[in-house]
This record gives structure tokens, sequence and C-alpha cells, in this order.
């Protein structure tokens, strides 16, 4: 894979994420804390996901909801992380997540999800 064609987290807050989730037809959000050990612990999954091949049609992207009163919002009574499928604007799945195997299988069910037309 070229260095151009290659992807990476996109750091953003609120009002980006509002303008990525119309932007992108798939956007799988991660939203952390500070001081969160579960976190840091799937930080490395989640860079590692985004170079997958089949994911290339996925944006992926990074909110700090310490940073950001809408992703606190979302987050309330939630811990980090906490993940975010969107498809076309809309959100599909929400849920705080701590194995890798959660956040695999919700990046499985955004990757097959099909838009309605």
């Amino acid at each position: 894979m070229t260095e151009e064609a290659r992807q990476h987290v996109v750091d953003a807050d609120d009002e980006q994420l509002r303008h990525l989730i119309h932007e992108h037809m798939k956007v799988f959000a991660k939203f952390t804390s500070e001081n969160c050990d579960a976190c840091e612990a799937l930080a490395p999954p989640f860079a590692k996901f985004v170079d997958a091949p089949d994911n290339v049609s996925i944006l992926f992207v990074r909110l700090n909801s310490d940073q950001n009163p809408v992703a606190k919002k979302l987050m309330q009574e939630k811990v980090a992380p906490f993940f975010v499928s969107y498809c076309q604007g809309r959100l599909l799945e929400c849920d705080a997540l701590i194995e890798e195997a959660q956040v695999v299988a919700q990046l499985e069910r955004l990757r097959t999800f099909m838009p309605v037309k």
C-alpha cells in the first residue's frame, strides 16, 4: 500500500464529527477519556483496524469525550472507550466496549451493513 493510500485515524471534535459522518459513507468512531486503561489497551488494535484492507471504505475517528460536550453527553453513564458506527450520517450502533473481540464484531457489522439507496 502506498503512503498516500494509507489510511489513518482522524482526531476530531464534536463539530468535525458531525461533518465527517455526512461526508463519508461509513464512519467508526472511538470516544476516549483521559486516564482510561481500556482506551490505552484498545489503541493498538484500533490503529491496526485502519490498515486492514477490508476497512478501506470506513473512516476511523477518535474523539476525547472529556473535551467535547456532545460526545460527553452521548456517553453520559457509559464508560470509555465508547464505539459508535455511522452510515450515511445515521447512527447505527453505539456501546462501551472493553474487549478487542467486541470491537471487531461491531466493526464487522458496520463493514457488512448495506445502506439504503
